[in-house]
């Protein structure tokens, strides 16, 4: 018994290959539609992440203007008694001229009253809407003058140096007052973070227009489990802080639409970075 082999006439040889040529087409189309799936998926995961980033922030400050509220009406309140017990602690100073302990005791009373006004002072700072009056400045000239000032807390500590890396020049705009407040504030935070010996170093430089600022130490860092509430007011690890000190520097730096973050440098110390 013999068997033939099917032929292929022309006509079903143009149709398969028409046919091998759709099948590549709609090949070639599925992958691009997957592609575009895997695209548009990794976007939108992007958007989720944004928007939630944006919620937190918005709840944020949402806490902070019910507290800074709240914060401002104590500070009025806790203002005026202050005042009465500063003027009564005055009158009596001078009646007790004549006994040297009974003078020491209510210089102690004085003292601490300044020290609790100091404090009422910073908390309305604090309860102030903060707006940053951005004018063309050498952004140079402002960080060094900020971070000379703050040296002074090094004072009688050889051991620790304070280091300022900028450009010559550098023009920006931005609030001078305010970046200098911020500056000051972080550069006294690292030097009080060396102790008695130690490094802090400021950088100032300019990348993709943006300024970049950063302030690190050589000091033990930040405890992991307090690094992401550094920035909540009234949150201090000091024994004499008031935990508004960086909670104004945050609020700085969102006044000029930029960020600050806190990490902690993988060969020790922590580090605080601007961008403007």
């Amino acid at each position: 018994m013999t068997t033939t082999t099917p032929t292929t006439t022309p006509n079903q040889a143009q149709r398969l290959e028409e046919l091998g040529r759709i099948i590549l087409a709609y090949s070639e189309v599925t992958e691009k539609l997957q592609a575009s799936q895997d695209e548009l998926k990794g976007k939108v995961e992007v958007l989720q992440r944004e928007l939630s980033d944006k919620n937190r922030e918005l709840e944020r400050r949402n806490r902070l203007a019910a507290l800074g509220e709240m914060a401002a009406g104590l500070a009025h309140e806790i203002r005026n008694p202050l005042g009465g017990i500063q003027l009564y602690a005055s009158v009596l100073q001078q009646d007790v001229a004549d006994r040297p302990d009974s003078v020491n005791v209510v210089r102690k009373i004085i003292s601490g009253v300044k020290r609790l006004e100091a404090i009422v002072s910073q908390v309305l700072h604090f309860s102030r809407e903060i707006s940053a009056h951005r004018e063309s400045c050498d952004v140079v000239h402002v960080v060094r003058e900020a971070v000379e000032l703050a040296q002074s807390k090094a004072h009688g500590r050889p051991a620790v140096g304070v280091l300022c890396e900028t450009p010559e020049t550098l023009e920006a705009s931005i609030d001078a007052r305010l970046i200098s407040q911020a500056v000051l504030n972080l550069t006294h935070n690292a030097i009080d973070a060396v102790g008695d010996a130690g490094t802090v170093t400021i950088t100032l430089r300019q990348t993709n227009n943006a300024l970049a600022l950063t302030i690190e130490d050589t000091g033990p860092g930040i405890p992991a489990d307090i690094l992401d509430r550094v920035f909540n007011p009234f949150f201090t690890t000091k024994d004499d802080g008031t935990g508004l000190g960086l909670s104004i520097v945050h609020r700085i730096v969102e006044a000029h639409s930029g960020v600050i973050t806190a990490t902690n440098k993988p060969d020790g110390g922590a580090k605080f970075e601007i961008r403007i």
